[in-house]
């Protein structure tokens, strides 16, 4: 039985709101709002050419999407790091069907800005058997128009937090990728895309085996 990812995370919300000042909320509200409203982040869109990329996975190897392309779709899908808690869930609700994944053919690949050490360490916390390379710089992220900066009043509230994302990344840029999942045909075109503001919205991966079946079809 596969995890309902959402589910999770509405019960991570529900237990987030009741332990965290409003202050806190409406600071990372606010922040969500002003992403939506920006140039920021938009991600490409269905029916574009995925850019290709070549990056180093957790383990010191060379990761090309073009080379993955040749066997079969990819699934691509951008995460912030390791240190946040919904990149985590939805990690592991992916790695639940890996298995349904590699029977269409395809591939998964993760990517987030941290450093090789930082993706090692997310890689072996959740036990994952795919791809999860390291866009140090958001470099991929953004030639897929994925980035972002975070707002000085946000970086304060994180490293309040102890979540210290300049470390994971190796740079002081605050930058992120905003959370997004491709599903990339063999001839690099963009086939499935879901690109949101809010992290807390995200595709199914439960949904996305399913887009990835109609790929195949």
């Amino acid at each position: 039985m596969t995890t309902d990812m959402r589910s999770q995370f509405e019960q991570y919300i529900k237990n987030f709101k009741q332990n965290t000042s409003k202050e806190i909320q409406d600071k990372m509200s606010n922040a969500i709002d002003e992403l939506e409203a920006s140039e920021e982040g938009n991600g490409l869109s269905k029916g574009e050419k995925a850019p290709d990329f070549t990056l180093p996975d957790a383990k010191g190897g060379q990761v090309q999407l073009s080379e993955q392309l040749k066997f079969g779709p990819v699934i691509v899908t951008f995460y912030r790091g390791g240190w946040c808690p919904y990149c985590n869930m939805e990690l592991r609700a992916y790695q639940e069907i890996l298995d349904d994944i590699h029977k269409e053919g395809a591939q998964l690949i993760a990517i987030s800005p941290q450093t090789p050490d930082q993706s090692m360490t997310t890689q072996e916390k959740n036990d994952l058997q795919y791809h999860v390379l390291s866009d140090v710089g958001n470099k991929s992220a953004r030639q897929f128009n994925l980035v972002y900066k975070l707002p000085d009043y946000l970086v304060e509230v994180y490293k309040d937090k102890g979540l210290n994302v300049d470390k994971h990344n190796g740079d002081d840029s605050w930058t992120l990728p905003v959370s997004a999942t491709y599903i990339i045909d063999t001839d690099g075109s963009i086939v499935y895309e879901y690109t949101k503001s809010d992290y807390k919205d995200r595709a199914e991966p439960s949904e996305v085996l399913q887009k990835l079946k109609k790929v195949k079809a």
